[in-house]
């Protein structure tokens, strides 16, 4: 009876154990599912992203160049570089998720009027990132997007801005719960994508920022030291990329 009694208690335990997991899987299932849905809404109401950066928004007149970061989530995130306050002014109008198109087509809206002398380009991971949903249209959006980023140079150039177009960050390490909605060819893509990227140093008023050299330590992906989650950096990675770009700020400001 007392084994009875002990074999019962354990089952009892391992079902409630089985059942709390499952209520926090799905718990966990649900706010993912939920934002995604937010966001698909928020794209209906808002696509191309201007109400991240209202016109009220924009920074006061100053006799210092002004530096834009301009892009997707990972612009929006890369912090301006300290001790500059006094040599330059960094303006950002990054948005979260956002695609080449939608940068491109938000354009007009949010740099003009800053009026930069320099433009800090990194936009595209999300374009390639829907490879895997949409594998037969590979092709289309790796040439849109590298044909959506020729428009913004062209758009910041027609600003009278010069442009450092940094080559679309490495990813991280795959977590588990985004492999069915990934795929290698994302990672093929980004590779094809930067290499056209690289390319364009030879035009007139680009300059080229490899990320990749400064971010993966030699691997394929994002060093770990690095690494916020699959597609963002932490403050670390943005330290490194404002390493480089800085000496690269101070040399085209000083021929200017």
């Amino acid at each position: 009876m007392l084994k009875s009694n002990r074999l019962l208690l354990l089952l009892v335990s391992v079902l409630s154990v089985t059942t709390l997991l499952a209520l926090a899987a799905n718990y966990t299932q649900y706010k993912r599912l939920n934002g995604y849905y937010k966001d698909l809404n928020d794209v209906r109401l808002n696509p191309i992203g201007v109400r991240y950066h209202p016109s009220d928004d924009t920074p006061a007149e100053t006799a210092l160049p002004v530096i834009l970061m301009y892009g997707d989530s990972r612009a929006f995130q890369w912090p301006a570089p300290s001790g500059l306050e006094d040599q330059m002014v960094f303006v950002n109008r990054g948005v979260g998720s956002e695609t080449s198109v939608q940068s491109r087509l938000r354009w007009r809206y949010h740099a003009p009027q800053v009026q930069p002398d320099i433009v800090v380009l990194q936009i595209g991971i999300n374009d390639l990132k829907t490879i895997q949903l949409f594998p037969t249209q590979r092709d289309a959006i790796v040439e849109n997007t590298k044909q959506n980023i020729e428009v913004l140079i062209a758009a910041a150039h027609a600003e009278g801005a010069q442009v450092v177009l940094t080559t679309i960050f490495p990813v991280g390490e795959v977590p588990l719960a985004r492999k069915l909605v990934w795929s290698d060819e994302i990672e093929v893509a980004i590779a094809d994508v930067n290499t056209h990227l690289l390319s364009l140093a030879d035009a007139p008023l680009v300059t080229v920022i490899d990320t990749a050299p400064l971010l993966t330590n030699g691997t394929t992906q994002v060093d770990a030291a690095y690494r916020h989650d699959l597609l963002h950096l932490n403050a670390a990675g943005y330290d490194a990329l404002n390493a480089a770009l800085v000496p690269i700020l101070e040399d085209l400001l000083a021929t200017q």
